[in-house]
């Protein structure tokens, strides 16, 4: 939730933010009418209640038919009080749903378009010459039945299209990357966890991911509760409604995901690049503000780290405001160069939500000016199925065979996938 101190003080801000995410601009001053109706509901209960305890005191000292008139004037009052208070709370719960409609404050940094127009920051490593190797690659899936890794046919049979089994080396492979994303992040200083996936109504609205996400969540409407898409979404509520000491503290969450990819009817159908499920390992920050955009930049360096030491060519991407979630006021993607598309695909993100999620979570830190929200934030560090995808198609040899990242042998205990 936005600060509505900004709002009501710079309007244009607010405005400006939702046209270049090309959201509802109207709402801008719907929740400005909506919240000044809320503050003058808010005074005149406020007025008539301190009105009430001046009459209340006066009780105790009255006599005779001067008690009898205060006491009717008193039952008057609070009569007026219930009214008034009902008023403020119906003031208060309009502005506030409103207010739930509002995307965070881009940041000015941030590329303005659409999903096409975010901006190249770097290219590191050099897509592989398969020519030079004298063969044509071949595509995870190709791959996959090869080494006996992934079974898309059963998955679908069992669960569903872009559904898939991982299976010998393809089920090794992960464990190995979640083993070595977990000491990676460990040893950075982030604290192992691993949340329930199952999550209540506030927790995802309080993430941002029922507004324009809301069409990819799975909600079970019998228990109302939602599968979670990301563990960003129980990470950050893992500490709503409390006052935190000692920030940064850092949380690295290992969870299955589910999304509904709506929207996304015959695109990336093949393989395991867009499913419905799949597990992942999330980096989550809880700091102060002036140092949230420093801590993105760290998140940032870490994705890298671990995409350099899987030796995957990829590409970091500056996201444009259009193509941002509703929480980020910016974005960074990381993009691994796949071999059989001739082009770099998402692998990991990384998102500053500066005091958004906090505001709605009521998650504060205190300092010697009392309390404040914090800043949250939210990085992927490994992805499993895509980084599957972009190492079968990276390492793999003329024979179908796959050469194991060198970061993840003592993790794996072979240094070669083989045809079966």
């Amino acid at each position: 939730m936005i600060d509505l101190k900004v709002l009501r003080e710079n309007p244009d801000l607010v405005r400006n933010s939702q046209k270049v995410r090309g959201e509802d601009v109207a709402i801008v001053d719907q929740l400005i009418a909506a919240d000044g109706l809320a503050r003058t509901a808010l005074a005149e209960f406020e007025t008539i209640r301190a009105e009430q305890n001046v009459l209340s005191k006066a009780v105790g000292a009255a006599k005779g038919d001067e008690k009898v008139a205060i006491l009717e004037k008193a039952k008057e009052l609070a009569t007026r009080v219930k009214s008034a208070d009902s008023s403020r709370a119906e003031a208060e719960g309009k502005a506030n749903a409103l207010a739930l409609q509002i995307a965070n404050i881009i940041d000015p940094k941030a590329p303005i378009g659409g999903e096409a127009d975010f901006v190249v920051i770097e290219e590191i490593g050099t897509p592989r010459d398969f020519s030079k190797d004298g063969f044509e690659p071949k595509d995870h899936v190709e791959i996959g039945k090869l080494i006996k890794a992934i079974d898309t046919e059963r998955g679908a049979k069992v669960a569903g299209s872009r559904s898939y089994y991982l299976t010998g080396p393809g089920a090794m492979l992960e464990f190995a990357l979640v083993n070595y994303a977990i000491a990676s992040a460990s040893k950075a200083g982030f604290i192992p966890v691993i949340p329930p996936v199952l999550v209540k109504p506030h927790a995802m609205e309080g993430t941002g991911f029922l507004g324009q996400a809301a069409e990819n969540v799975y909600h079970l409407e019998e228990d109302d509760v939602y599968l979670v898409g990301t563990s960003e979404v129980p990470l950050a509520a893992y500490h709503m409604d409390e006052i935190l000491d000692n920030l940064p503290i850092r949380y690295a969450g290992y969870s299955s995901c589910f999304r509904r990819e709506a929207g996304t009817y015959g695109k990336d159908t093949r393989g395991i690049i867009r499913v419905h499920q799949f597990d992942k390992v999330e980096m989550f920050s809880f700091v102060k503000l002036e140092d949230a955009e420093a801590e993105h930049l760290r998140l940032l360096e870490w994705e890298k780290d671990f995409l350099k030491a899987m030796e995957i060519p990829f590409r970091v991407i500056d996201v444009a405001s259009g193509d941002l979630g509703a929480s980020a006021i910016r974005k960074f993607d990381c993009e691994a160069w796949i071999p059989t598309q001739g082009t770099y695909r998402e692998v990991t993100s990384t998102s500053n939500c500066t005091e958004f999620q906090a505001r709605r979570l009521n998650i504060r830190y205190r300092d010697e000016n009392g309390t404040k929200p914090v800043a949250t934030l939210n990085g992927t560090l490994v992805a499993i199925p895509r980084m599957i995808v972009a190492i079968l198609e990276n390492h793999q040899n003329e024979d179908g065979s796959v050469n194991v990242p060198p970061a993840l042998r003592p993790f794996l205990g072979v240094d070669k996938l083989v045809c079966a």
